[in-house]
């Protein structure tokens, strides 16, 4: 399992696709700061009005809103809405997927015929690939903002690494999803959109509609994409560690199982 998690690991560092998630994560927070700079400028409203744009009410509040912000404000209103798990569930498919159009997992199996160490191996790699995003999505919010003189208030460094540890682990469960649906079908295909539908929030908006309609529990408050959202809360802080754990946990495990099973029912 190690030697081929270590494999993983030099494949992934020379590996195009990773790169190119990592620069479209980074180019896609950087837009996000600057529109917020932007809109968090008075002055900025106000030449927008004298040129005849429509300024109205709440967008005087989104503009104080923002320069209101703290830095964990300011990270979990660019990442908390499921931008990270897109990222990671599609980055882990194309990777993954690789194994395959490559032959690579043929000649792995080949040589060590223990599918399970595979498993486990991408298991791991999963929690790393996920882990670099979303420290480097993290860090990248907090010191962005500061090149284009957007000073948010100052939280305590053990509050943000605290919030990173608690987005990591749902992250990581998500990058387990997709690993499944690549070893279920052998293709990028149904990765990719699982990837954008699950973690855009479709998923859970309709489950939840489904929910009510049926009188079900409110089942769509323990899917990965609420747990993002919901790990960091202005009025109330970072929600219970144990919630987040737990539910990431559980689909981990399910994920995971589902992975093992798949990698030995199937022929390569």
């Amino acid at each position: 399992m190690f030697n081929m998690l270590r494999m993983d690991l030099r494949r992934l560092f020379k590996s195009r696709s990773f790169y190119i998630i990592l620069s479209v994560t980074a180019v896609l927070l950087i837009l996000v700061t600057i529109m917020a700079q932007s809109l968090s400028d008075p002055e900025t409203l106000d030449a927008m009005e004298e040129q005849g744009a429509e300024v109205d009410e709440s967008d005087r509040m989104m503009s104080e809103y923002i320069q209101n912000m703290s830095q964990l404000d300011f990270i979990h209103e660019s990442l908390g809405g499921g931008f990270l798990l897109v990222m990671t569930g599609i980055g882990m498919t194309l990777f993954v997927n690789g194994d395959f159009s490559s032959g690579f997992i043929k000649n792995i199996c080949r040589i060590n015929p223990r599918r399970r160490d595979y498993v486990l191996s991408k298991v791991a790699l999963a929690g790393i690939y996920s882990g670099i995003i979303t420290v480097l999505s993290a860090l990248l919010m907090l010191l962005f903002p500061v090149l284009i003189h957007m000073y948010p208030a100052q939280d305590s460094i053990s509050q943000i690494w605290r919030y990173i540890l608690w987005m990591w682990l749902p992250h990581w469960a998500f990058a387990l999803m997709a690993l499944a649906l690549v070893l279920l079908t052998r293709s990028t295909t149904l990765g990719i959109i699982l990837s954008l539908v699950a973690g855009s929030g479709l998923t859970v908006a309709f489950v939840g509609m489904l929910g009510r309609l049926l009188c079900w529990p409110p089942l769509e408050q323990f899917f990965l994409y609420s747990m993002v959202k919901g790990v960091y809360v202005p009025q109330s802080g970072i929600t219970q560690g144990w919630v987040v754990l737990a539910c990431a946990a559980a689909w981990a495990a399910v994920y995971g199982v589902g992975s093992l099973l798949f990698m030995e029912k199937r022929d390569i």
